[in-house]
Order: C-alpha cells, then structure tokens, then sequence
C-alpha cells in the first residue's frame, strides 16, 4: 500500500495513520435521475412551464431516441398539475426571462385511455423522426479529410494535423519565420503586434522581432501583447466586451486580439496544408481542433469558440467542425500510447535503447493498454497547469476518476519571481516606471530571462547570464545617480552578481529560487489528489511546455517517485497537440467525464415552514411557495457519460410566444440550496427560439422539450416542439451577463 503524500508543511506536524490511505474509490458511478413536478415563478412574464427533469443515457454513435423512453418521458409531462402565470401583459415578441418552478406535491399515477395513448404515441412518433430529420438534415459541412489541432498557449502556439487516410501519422508545424537562426521550431510565441491604430501587423516570432527593431518613440505608439491568454482563466466577468492591455497601457477590445491571432493560425495552416498535398486544401475539408485548459470555465471556452467563429474557423451554422479538446485529456490520449524510447531518461546518464518499439510490462517501464488501468495526467503549460485522473476501460475508452483540477501555476510564475528579484534589487518604483515608458527594452529582458529559464537545470553548476538591455542601464544611472553593480553589492545576495560584460549573473541555486513557489503549488495540488482515495493509481504523466524544465522534472520525480512512477514523454511539448489530432479523429475517445461545477436553475417550490426561510415565501394564487430554490441538473464531481441528457418539458403560455430565456446557475458546493447562497452565480442563458406557427393551428397543450448535455468538453443544448415536431432554435451563452 502506498503511503499518501505529505506536504513539506504537514510533515512537521503530522503524522501519517494506518487508515489515512486504506480507503478505495469505484472507478464508475451513475449518476441517479430525478424526477420533479414543476409551476412557475416571481418574475416570469406570461408564459406557463410544466418540466419534469430525467437522466437519459443515449448512445453517442446513434440518432435515434429509444421510443419506450420517450414514450416514459412525455406521459410523465402530461401528469404535471397545469398552473397558469400571467404577471404582467408584454408582447409576445419580446424576451421572456424564465425560471421553472416545480410543483412537489406528491406524483398521482395516470390512467390514460385509448385515444390519449394514441395521441401520446402519435407526438411521440413525430418527436423521433424529427430528432432523426434534424440530425441528418444536408449542410455545407458533410465530412473533412483532414484534421487540425491548434495549441493556443499562454507561452507558445503551433499545430499538428493528420490526414484521415492516414491517421497513424501525424504532422508538426516546423517552419515558422522569425525564429532562432538554426533551430527547428514547433511553435512560435503567442505575442501580437498590432500597429498604432489597431490594425493587424505580426503574429509569433516576426511580432517580437518587429517591435525590437522599433526605436523607443515609435515602440510607445504600437500595441504589443504577450501572455495575453491567461486573461480568459482570471477573468471574474469574461464577456465579449473584455479589454486586454498593451505593453504601452493601451487597452483594446479581446475578441478581436484572439480573432487576429486565429486567423493567422487558420491562413498558416490553410497555406501549409496546401503546400503538402498539393492540392488547394478549403476550410471545409478540415476538422479544427481548438485545445484549452480542463480548469476553464465554461465562458472561456465559448469565447474561444466566438474567436474561431470570427477568424473564418467553423461557424455558428455548422459548429460541429471546430471540437474544443481539453489538454490534459488530449495529453492522456496520446501518452496511452508510447513506448519506451519515447520516454525521457529520470538522469541523464540513463540511456534507453532507441530499437525497441513494442509496448513493455516490465517493473521500471509501463503498460497502459490494459483494462482498468487507471493514471494520472499533470499538464504543465505556461499559464496553468492542468490535472486530470483516468482509468481504461474494457472497449479502449477512457473515463474520468477525478474531475480536473489545477490552477494558474505555469511557467509565467517563474517570470513573476523573476520581476519581484529586480524590484528587490532596483526599487519597484523605478522598474515599475521602465516597464511603461521603455516597453520595448522590458520585453527584451524578459526575452533574455526566458532563455536562461528554458536552459536552467538542477545538473549544472555554472552560473546563468542574463543580459540586461542597454535602455535600461541608462534609465537605472540616470535616475539612481549610480550604476547598475552598486544596486546589485547593495542587494546583498552572494548567488547574485554582476559581470563586466553587463550581464546579471545567477548561480544556480539563485535560478532554483525563483522556481520553488510554483512548484510547491504544483506539489500540493499533486498530493492533494493523490491523497483523494483513488485506488491503484499506477502512473503519472508529466507533460507540457513547462515541464520540459529539468528543474520541474527533478523535483517532481524527488516529490512523488516513492508513490508513482513518473513517466515523462520525449518531445514533451508536443504531447497536447499530438493527442488533440488523435481525439479530432475520434471525439469519443473520452466517453466518461467528470462535472467541475454543479449546474442548475432557480426554482418555485411548495413554501415549507419547516425547512425554508420566511424571507424566502412567495404567494402566487392563493399557494404559498418558496423563491429561489437551486434545481440541480448534474452536481460537482458526478460523473456523466457521452449521450447523457437532462430532458425537461415546458408548455408557453400562448401559442404565439417568440422567445423562452432560462438562466442558468452554477457554484463548487455539491449541495447548494438556493441561487442566492454565497458561491452561486448566474453563468448563462439558456435561448428557445420559438417558431411563429399561428395561434389557429397550434395545439391547445404545445409541448418544448429540451435535451441539456454535460458529457462533452462544452455544454450543449438542443430543442424540439414535440406538437409539431419542429427542430428549435436553441442556444447557451455564457459571455452574456
């Protein structure tokens, strides 16, 4: 049995029992459905609702609605008891704010007669070959013979793509301008240059190259943004609307920065494809592949897909051809497959023979081909870092054990402890004031720091140079009255020197330093799962561009090797994208996930002066009811397959209603009671887009089923009339607030 990881901070103080790791955890659970009678709230205009709500398991590879199921689904609409809401008189084709209120009242069985059970058998049969017309209906996107994974990282970004005749190979991006003289590049840094009124200029290399050769006047005029990613992640109200910074203090609007740098990335690829087959490759013969981060939360993820929409990548018509793939899943469904020689050596001296190619099953290597295989994946990218748990069932599929986790602990946190150092050693105020009036010479020190950062390793023991830019040596003599050495003899740290060929010189114990914070919040994030109750936990992979750092390397492998094996992938950069082109070719590949919030709408129930607060009570129609109350569709953790579907029922309240609007709730508690706990919040709206069928035509009971998804790496919503078996417009937004 393994022992459970101890924080350096804990050891001091705890000590570890005999049961601390004995507990076993089930690889799968199911999720249970519910089933409530539901009426309407304070605040809805003139619209009647009766929802009942069930968990659908639906074959991911079929169109097609189980008749019994659906048959089971509606009868159990019609036994609602009917309550009608008219609290105020707008016209019917404005937005209708919805929130379901449910009825608790104990359910009464039904005895249907004939011609009810004919007429239930007729809407239902209209319903499933509506479902099967809709899902099969032409479009402009019939298929792709090509797919693309774009890595858009904090740090870095590039692609990979493979054809679909061969799907065994797939390709690296190795030629992008600008870079190093004698390197092969596999990405390019995600840096934008824009010129002084906002029009596009450079992308990747040739921006950072570009806004070099710009004198300091001129760098003052021009927009340039680095790390600009991470925006998405600390975001408290990420909408379309959100500004991002320039170097200069500049704003400019967010979308727009990411649809210039998409756009880019779709006109490399287009070009490049191009070049390959030789043929002229169109945007519709390929599948796009956009890779994000596990931890985002659901507005992230829709912006991105708005920037791929906006940068000609897929469309809103057809948004099946653009996949958001998570990262540490696209890393887990690569690393299933390596070898041994693809693997990184635990030191250097190791050597591994490059000859053996088979999948081994010896102690010091590794096999995850086996069914019930479970393994860690630890993503470490430059903005976060991503932790996903996964175990291989029978069928070669993967199923989430632990929903993912992590946090803003990449690369960039390195950088962060790099700007405290010179504040530390030259003032905050005076760095503070470079970093504004001398941008350009503040993106070439960290440009310099960078490299240094990339080569530093715990196995050397020469110092690391870092040159400092002429700019700011001047800036510093000329507001200081002093040079450069005396600050540094000053700051009184014997691992920190200066050079007479102007460099900043840091012993390698100094460059270790900057690294320990965020990797103690690696660690602790690690250990925190690890010490979660998941049961034969056989390996971890480490991967992403910050964990081809050998310093992060060697301090996990010290932290955690006694636990797990640690396995790190050759090319350990490239591990995302490479899996992201396998999970374009087979988006099923994961078909058990893991929800990271709980999800759910606000709610009307019977007022109970037992269990709900007084503040809380609402009459409606001579009922007492409580306001408020939090109806759960999935719950933080629960896990949720592939095909999956939360159903519920509303009826409008007149035949001609345009529109139905229901706010969407979410928060961490897996059992929040109300929308207005602390931690819940409104995320987004859910859109019916009714159709104008004329009031004498339309069935006195109209029936709006919607069909919620969570099983997937975004949220999805669909809609049918089960009256006139109509497809309906439905939409979820999450940047809307």
């Amino acid at each position: 049995m393994k022992k459970p990881w101890i924080s350096p901070a804990d050891k001091a103080k705890l000590k570890r029992s005999d049961s601390s790791s004995s507990s076993s955890s089930s690889s799968s659970s199911s999720s249970s459905s519910k089933s409530s009678q539901k009426s309407v709230k304070e605040n809805v205009t003139d619209v009647e609702i009766h929802c009942t709500t069930e968990t659908k398991k639906t074959p991911p590879d079929t169109a097609k609605m189980d008749i019994e199921t659906i048959q089971e689904e509606f009868v159990k609409v019609e036994e609602q008891p009917r309550l009608n809401a008219v609290l105020n008189n707008k016209p019917a084709n404005v937005s209708e704010s919805v929130e379901i209120q449910p009825d608790i009242a104990p359910r009464r069985e039904l005895s249907i007669d004939n011609t009810e059970s004919l007429e239930v058998e007729h809407a239902l049969q209209t319903l499933d070959n509506s479902i099967i017309a809709a899902e099969q209906s032409p479009s402009k996107y019939q298929g792709h013979f090509v797919v693309v994974a774009i890595d858009f990282g904090t740090a870095y970004s590039g692609y990979a793509f493979s054809f679909t005749r061969d799907p065994d190979s797939i390709h690296m991006m190795r030629k992008w301008e600008g870079g190093d003289p004698g390197i092969i590049n596999q990405k390019t840094p995600t840096i934008m240059l824009l010129t002084p009124d906002g029009s596009f200029h450079s992308f990747g290399y040739n921006a950072r190259d570009n806004y070099h050769d710009l004198d300091k006047e001129r760098a003052q005029e021009w927009l340039y943004f680095d790390k600009f990613k991470m925006t998405l992640h600390t975001a408290t109200d990420l909408s379309t609307d959100t500004m991002l910074t320039a170097a200069n203090g500049r704003h400019y609007p967010a979308l727009k920065i990411f649809t210039y740098a998409m756009s880019y990335l779709r006109d490399h690829v287009i070009r490049e494809l191009s070049d390959q087959s030789g043929v002229k490759i169109l945007n519709e013969d390929i599948r796009w592949v956009v890779c994000v981060p596990a931890i985002w939360k659901a507005p992230a993820k829709q912006f991105m897909r708005q920037a791929a929409y906006k940068a000609g990548i897929a469309s809103e018509e057809f948004p099946d051809q653009l996949l958001i793939a998570l990262e540490p899943e696209a890393a887990s469904i690569y690393c299933r497959k390596l070898r041994m020689h693809q693997l990184v050596p635990e030191s250097p001296r190791q050597v591994q023979s490059p000859t053996r190619s088979e999948p081994v099953n010896l102690d010091n290597a590794f096999e995850v081909s086996n069914q019930g295989t479970r393994y860690m994946v630890v993503d470490c990218g430059g903005g976060t870092v991503d932790i996903t748990v996964h175990e291989l069932d029978s069928t070669g599929k993967l199923a989430e054990l632990h929903k993912a986790s992590g946090g803003p602990y990449g690369s960039i946190g390195v950088d962060v402890e790099f700007e405290k150092l010179l504040m530390s050693i030259f003032g905050k105020t005076l760095i503070e004031q470079y970093k504004v009036k001398r941008s350009a010479g503040w993106v070439d020190m960290l440009i310099a720091f960078e490299s240094r950062k990339r080569s530093a390793s715990p196995y050397k023991t020469s110092p690391l140079n870092i040159a400092l830019p002429f700019s700011f040596i001047d800036y510093y003599r000329k507001h200081k009255l002093t040079g450069i050495d005396t600050a540094i003899k000053r700051h009184g740290d014997k691992d920190i020197t200066w050079s007479s060929q102007g460099m900043l010189r840091l012993a390698p114990e100094a460059m270790k330093t900057l690294f320990k914070p965020t990797i103690q919040k690696i660690k602790e994030k690690i250990g925190s799962i690890l010490n979660n109750n998941i049961k034969d936990l056989k390996y971890m992979f480490l991967v992403g561009g910050f964990a081809e750092s050998a310093i992060v390397q060697s301090e996990i492998r010290q932290e955690f090797g006694n636990l797990i094996q640690v396995i790190i992938p050759q090319g350990v950069a490239m591990t995302i994208l490479k899996g992201a082109v396998l999970f374009g070719l087979d988006p099923t590949i994961v078909n058990v996930r893991r929800c990271p919030l709980t999800y759910g709408v606000g709610v009307l129930n019977r007022y109970n002066p037992k269990k709900h607060p007084l503040k809380k009570k609402v009459s409606r129609q001579e009922i007492e009811w409580c306001t408020d109350i939090f109806d759960k569709y999935v719950v933080v953790d629960q896990p949720v397959t592939i095909g999956d579907v939360i159903l519920r029922s509303y009826t409008p309240a007149r035949p001609d209603q345009r529109l139905i609007q229901i706010n969407i709730y979410c928060c961490e508690d897996n059992d929040p009671k109300f929308i207005t706990d602390p931690g819940v919040h409104k995320v987004g709206t859910v859109t019916l887009h009714l159709s104008g069928t004329s009031e004498d035509k339309m069935p006195k009971r109209r029936e709006i089923q919607t069909r919620m998804q969570f099983g997937e790496t975004e949220i999805r919503v669909s809609a049918l009339d089960v009256s006139t078996g109509e497809h309906i417009q439905s939409t979820v937004d999450f940047l809307s607030r």
